[in-house]
């Protein structure tokens, strides 16, 4: 027995020795599989960069020591049927990892494979962002994530100010996943609009043309292109085919197409004509030495016929994929870990569907390769290697480039934590971050037509569709907008108003009028601007009040024109009071009639001073005969006669116009005396609610909702009215005899309504304040520039002439009336009447100055010929006596002056005349 235990622990510590034999023992060989389609732009630079990195990494003695990588590669053909069954035959062959796949449709089945089977499958390509979620725990990514593009593409959307977006995108798990984040990151930009057209993954020529067409009818012309990678360019080709590479355009592209232009040869250049002015993300890769010496590998290679495509970045992330993938296998095995697999017990139960899963094996250590793929740290060709806690690398950012004139250009970078930058991003590397606005910079970029400026990125309407106007059809107070009934246009206040403004709208707008309403009754504004939010109009352009309940689903311009509702009823006469008698005239009639007396005294008083005694005397005599004799002409009792031709031809012009306007003023006052216009007890809306007198309103105004619903008068009350003709009706009738005691409305059609009626009146000041704007739907751009062309048409003046244009024919409604009685005479009746009397007595006054001056000259020659003046009065003789001697001259008499004429001619003696008896 003793013997026989012996045995025992000797056998057992041959098994311990052997099994550590085995266990430290590496494998001469460990089996890598790689899925990717290898007829693709990716897969065309993917298969020589990893060949190349398994026979880097086998020729490498530092690494696996002896053991070598064997890698196998299948075509997945771009079919995710294929690619799944392909996934079966890689796992067959007991691979430790799975490179790829590139497809992120394929990758989702596949990793649900890994899974189950524990095999890590490390992706270069792959970029949906679902794939990191903890539903895949064995998938790790080489490759930056959609999510991280998404943002630096919303970013360079917010960083040039556009704020609505057409996003299309091919419909599959890479194309919807990708998209849906960007839609989610643009409104978190504010922005305003994000519309997702789909594309068929195997899209055609028709398939695009449809969608861009379709495109055309959304406002945006801002355009985030996201598919897979085509070394043809179809999109941009129909884009360009169908005009839609000019100037009016912008497109913004993921880096589907930098891998698509990087793997152009130098030959296939000119393709890149039809990308003119597009801006795209390139996953940034910093320069090394390592990537220097590849780059120069690989032309080597292409040279040599080995490779049939240029480098881009996915190659060079496939490179880095193999290390990765060697260096955790490495590290595996240098821990002493065993590559064994075994049967699942859940597979071997599938016996009998006849399916062979049971010889699929579950690898036994592929959580501790997991663990070592993501402790991976070193320098690779795409930068430093390493991985987040998320399973995704963690790189540096993007480059944004600019193709113009069939040539790529660097106009910046992207990183999260600096945002976008001039300079490299491994030079920002361990700088503070800074993401804010000031410090955001990009190169100037040339866009599509070849402009540097900043496209709009939008279009209101186009000539395929026009804006669509709604425009009320009145039947009543038409001035302001109706359809012209010779020519059917639209016209009117409001339409000449909106067609100016759009002058100084600074982009082509074309619309057309759509008439609401059927022209017999004003339309429902309510109504038509709900029509407005409903998208059965674009806009609506009429006499439309901006009233809150429509200010919550629509956006109106800035107000033409302020209004208010008002209260109209007929007027109360004033009591007569101690000044009535001055009502007939108003003040500046008043003022003029006045002034004319005085002048009319003063012209006669000079034409008569000389040859009328009653004229003549002490200068307070004199005063006083003036002033009366210009005042008695108005009760023609005037004592005094006037006997000059000139002033009797001036008292003929002013007794005519004295006529005209004592008669007109007699009339006028009488009329203000005895008229008895119609009254109403009527002080204010406050009174108008306290009764239960009947209220007018008329049909479609915002008048009707808001007395039920804001001042709560109930319905039985109001009494629609259709036309100016019904409001007077009603009015003259009055409340007891089936009228109405007073009408609420707006402030524009009460002033035209009371242009022509003076028996009614504006009772009070409005109890509103709104004002008259044009509707567009929410978000409209031109609801904006509208309110600024608005604005310039009131500085520059315009407004107020279209206003004069319609309603100031008669004078303008308002201010006809501002501050003058109804039935006052005005100045303009008379102005040429008093013209006329102040151009005779002017003209008077210059033929009696002139005949003065004449006589006066002929007086002093005939003096100084018959009694020449010693030399010494010559020399004191000065231009002031002068002067003074003519007045003197002028005050004589008209005998006195023919006396002085004849003793001259006897008396040689010199004489001057004597002004004595005045």
């Amino acid at each position: 027995m003793r013997h026989l235990g012996y045995v025992s622990l000797l056998v057992l510590m041959i098994w311990v020795f052997q099994s550590c034999l085995v266990a430290c023992r590496k494998p001469a060989v460990v089996n890598v599989g790689a899925i990717f389609t290898f007829n693709s732009v990716i897969g065309r630079a993917a298969k020589p960069a990893m060949e190349a990195a398994i026979a880097d990494i086998n020729a490498d003695p530092t690494i696996l020591n002896e053991t070598h990588i064997n890698l196998f590669m299948t075509d997945a053909n771009c079919n995710v049927f294929l690619g799944s069954t392909q996934a079966f035959q890689v796992i067959e062959k007991e691979v430790v990892a799975i490179i790829g796949p590139q497809s992120s449709s394929i990758a989702h089945i596949i990793s649900a494979i890994a899974n189950g089977l524990q095999v890590p499958m490390v992706s270069y390509a792959a970029t949906d962002p679902t794939l990191s979620a903890l539903q895949f725990p064995f998938f790790v990514r080489t490759v930056q994530s959609d999510s991280n593009q998404m943002i630096a593409m919303a970013d360079l959307v917010d960083f040039y100010g556009w704020k609505e977006v057409i996003a299309i995108y091919v419909d599959d798990d890479y194309g919807r996943n990708a998209i849906s984040i960007l839609y989610d990151e643009l409104y978190r930009r504010q922005a305003k609009a994000v519309y997702k057209l789909p594309l068929s993954v195997h899209f055609t020529q028709s398939d695009v043309i449809a969608l861009l067409h379709e495109s055309k009818s959304l406002g945006p012309r801002v355009y985030v292109v996201h598919v897979n990678p085509d070394p043809q360019l179809r999109f941009f080709a129909i884009a360009e085919k169908l005009q839609m590479m000019t100037s009016n355009y912008v497109w913004f592209a993921t880096d589907w197409l930098s891998a698509t232009i990087d793997s152009f040869s130098p030959m296939n250049q000119t393709a890149l004509n039809v990308l003119q002015g597009v801006v795209g993300l390139r996953q940034h890769i910093p320069e090394s030495d390592q990537k220097k010496t590849f780059m120069s590998r690989w032309r080597e290679m292409l040279q040599n016929g080995s490779v049939a495509s240029e480098l881009n970045t996915y190659g060079l992330c496939a490179y880095d994929t193999v290390w990765t993938v060697a260096r955790s296998i490495d590290k595996f095995l240098n821990d002493g870990n065993n590559l064994t697999f075994s049967s699942s017990n859940k597979l071997n139960n599938t016996k009998s569907a006849g399916l062979q899963l049971e010889e699929l094996k579950v690898f036994d250590g592929g959580a501790t390769l997991l663990k070592d793929l993501l402790d991976t740290n070193f320098s690779g060709l795409t930068g430093q290697v390493h991985f987040s806690s998320d399973r995704n690398i963690v790189t540096l950012g993007y480059d944004v480039i600019n193709i113009n004139k069939m040539a790529v250009h660097t106009v910046g970078y992207w990183s999260r934590n600096f945002g976008f930058s001039v300079a490299p991003l491994e030079t920002l590397h361990g700088t503070e971050k800074n993401h804010s606005e000031m410090d955001q910079k990009l190169l100037s970029v040339t866009w599509p037509g070849g402009k540097t400026e900043r496209p709009r990125g939008w279009v209101i309407a186009d000539d395929e569709r026009p804006l669509r106007i709604g425009v009320p059809h009145r039947a009543s107070f038409v001035d302001f907008v109706t359809e012209m009934h010779d020519s059917h246009k639209i016209g009117g206040y409001c339409i000449d108003v909106f067609t100016e403004a759009l002058k100084f709208v600074p982009y082509y707008v074309p619309y057309k009028f759509e008439l609401f309403g059927d022209g017999r009754s004003n339309p429902n504004y309510g109504q038509l601007v709900k029509m407005v939010a409903d998208d059965v109009f674009d806009a609506a352009v009429g006499d439309i009040a901006i009233v809150k309940n429509r200010t919550k689903i629509v956006d109106f311009s800035q107000p033409y024109t302020t209004t208010g509702l008002v209260i109209v009823a007929p007027v109360r006469n004033q009591k007569s009071s101690a000044w009535v008698f001055l009502k007939p005239f108003t003040v500046d009639l008043w003022l003029l009639t006045a002034t004319a007396f005085v002048i009319i005294a003063v012209v006669i008083w000079i034409l008569e001073h000389r040859v009328n005694d009653a004229f003549r005397g002490p200068p307070r005599r004199q005063i006083v005969t003036m002033f009366m004799f210009s005042f008695s002409t108005l009760f023609k009792t005037n004592q005094e006669e006037t006997i000059s031709t000139l002033g009797r031809v001036v008292m003929v012009v002013w007794l005519f116009l004295l006529m005209v306007i004592t008669s007109s003023y007699t009339a006028n006052l009488t009329s203000i005396l005895t008229v008895q216009q119609l009254s109403s007890p009527i002080t204010g809306i406050d009174s108008l609610i306290a009764n239960t007198w009947p209220i007018g309103y008329q049909v479609g105004s915002f008048a009707y909702g808001y007395l039920t619903e804001n001042l709560n008068i109930h319905r039985s009350r109001l009494v629609e009215l259709h036309s100016p003709e019904e409001y007077e009706s009603a009015l003259r009738q009055g409340p007891d005899n089936g009228g109405v005691a007073a009408i609420v409305d707006e402030l524009p059609y009460v002033e035209l309504f009371l242009a022509n009626r003076a028996d009614f009146g504006i009772i009070g000041q409005p109890f509103t304040r709104s004002g008259w704007g044009f509707a567009f739907q929410r978000g409209s751009a031109l609801a904006v520039d509208m309110s600024t062309a608005i604005l310039k048409l009131s500085e520059n003046g315009k407004l107020r002439e279209i206003h004069k244009k319609w309603f100031c024919k008669m004078g303008c409604p308002g201010e006809r009336k501002k501050h003058e009685e109804p039935n006052q005479l005005h100045l303009s009746s008379f102005w040429g009447l008093y013209l006329l009397c102040g151009a005779i007595s002017l003209a008077a006054l210059l033929l009696f100055i002139l005949r003065m001056i004449r006589q006066y000259v002929r007086y002093r020659r005939r003096q100084r010929k018959l009694c020449p003046p010693s030399s010494s009065v010559h020399h004191t003789t000065r231009c002031s006596q002068i002067i003074y001697n003519f007045f003197d001259f002028i005050d004589e008499k008209e005998e006195a002056i023919k006396k002085m004429f004849m003793q001259c001619e006897i008396n040689p003696a010199p004489e001057t005349p004597v002004s004595s008896t005045t």
